[in-house]
């Protein structure tokens, strides 16, 4: 059995203060309404978001007066207001600029002046205003602007794509007077069907903006850093919450991976090396036991000794692809109890089969 360190977080999963997480990384503020806290689902696309970052390796530290989410996200800071309007956020930001100093800001607004029928002629010209608010407090910043995402009344959805319409011309206007701004089209990437309430993504929708904006953001050069070699942190799974971990504190060949409550020990701090290695204790590597590849193959910690099955590849959906075996870091059954092994499996995306890094 591992050995127990006990400590308690606790995560909010309603909306609240934000509590300041970071781990060090560049500052990014998740800015709009209720898609961006995450209605429907607590957390929305920053969950998704979050875990490809930290599966990356990159460092980014979330930020906001607000504060939701599970678990699975690790930072749970950010600016999104349900039901706000593009003027309303306008009147705030350069206070959270001024609070928060984002080096990069990601902007999806303007469902709510659809919703609201709220001066929709004018609604590009609040854009560009807000754009200009943020560019002249944040100079230096990267300011990713979103095309809003599809709504299911037909109506609506006409006016939303008039207002989309405009986004392309006002930031190549931004960008033709030297701003940092970047398009992303977030529109295009669901579709009505990814909403749970005709407004709002299902989970999987959500996913789908965390990889468009993941994708966009790694397209400009330092919007999140770069990812970091040699860095050591712990593995968690997102279905279980629990750390990888060696059982026992055991440094002996052979010994099994399995997950644990996670506790901060030796046992639980996996560093990744320029050979593709997750490396425990400085000499010992992840392994897949006999460089087996069928299902089911337990994962042990063996000497370092750079075969292909002590090689890992970490996926932007949260996996961990085994290179020798071509199979997926997996937590046996979808179980989540304390000592469940690991082993890998034929990759089909489950919570089991995906974890973020902190």
């Amino acid at each position: 059995m591992a050995a127990v360190l006990l400590t308690v977080t606790a995560l909010a999963a309603g909306a609240g203060t934000a509590y300041a997480e970071s781990n060090g990384g560049v500052r990014v503020m998740p800015l709009g309404d209720s898609i961006t806290e995450g209605t429907q689902v607590p957390g929305g696309y920053r969950i998704g978001l979050w875990q490809r970052m930290a599966s990356g390796g990159y460092r980014v530290d979330l930020v906001g007066s607000q504060f939701n989410g599970p678990g699975a996200l690790g930072d749970h800071d950010h600016e999104g207001h349900p039901g706000w309007r593009i003027d309303q956020i306008d009147a705030n930001i350069v206070g959270w600029l001024q609070t928060f100093t984002p080096h990069t800001v990601l902007l999806h607004i303007g469902t709510n002046d659809v919703l609201q029928n709220f001066n929709l002629s004018g609604a590009p010209g609040r854009l560009s205003t807000l754009i200009d608010h943020i560019t002249a407090a944040a100079p230096s910043a990267e300011v990713f602007v979103a095309t809003i995402i599809p709504l299911s009344s037909s109506g609506q959805e006409s006016a939303a794509r008039a207002y989309n319409s405009a986004i392309p011309g006002i930031v190549q206007g931004k960008v033709n007077s030297g701003k940092h701004v970047h398009l992303v089209d977030m529109h295009s990437a669901l579709t009505t069907a990814d909403l749970i309430d005709g407004i709002h993504p299902t989970a999987g929708g959500y996913d789908k903006m965390a990889a468009t904006w993941y994708t966009a953001l790694r397209s400009v050069s330092g919007s999140i850093g770069t990812p970091v070699s040699g860095s050591t942190s712990a593995i968690r799974g997102v279905g279980s919450g629990r750390c990888l971990d060696v059982v026992a504190v055991s440094q002996a060949n052979g010994a099994q991976v399995e997950i644990w409550d996670c506790n901060g020990q030796s046992n639980q701090q996996w560093t990744s090396t320029s050979s593709s290695e997750l490396r425990v204790y400085g000499g010992k590597c992840l392994d897949v036991n006999g460089r087996g590849t069928a299902d089911g193959t337990s994962v042990i910690i063996w000497d370092c000794n750079g075969q292909s099955n002590q090689q890992w590849r970490f996926n932007s959906d949260g996996t961990i692809t085994a290179v020798g075996a071509g199979k997926c870091l997996d937590i046996a059954g979808n179980a989540t109890a304390n000592g469940t092994r690991a082993q890998i499996w034929t990759c089909g995306g489950a919570a089991n089969q995906r974890f973020t890094r902190s």
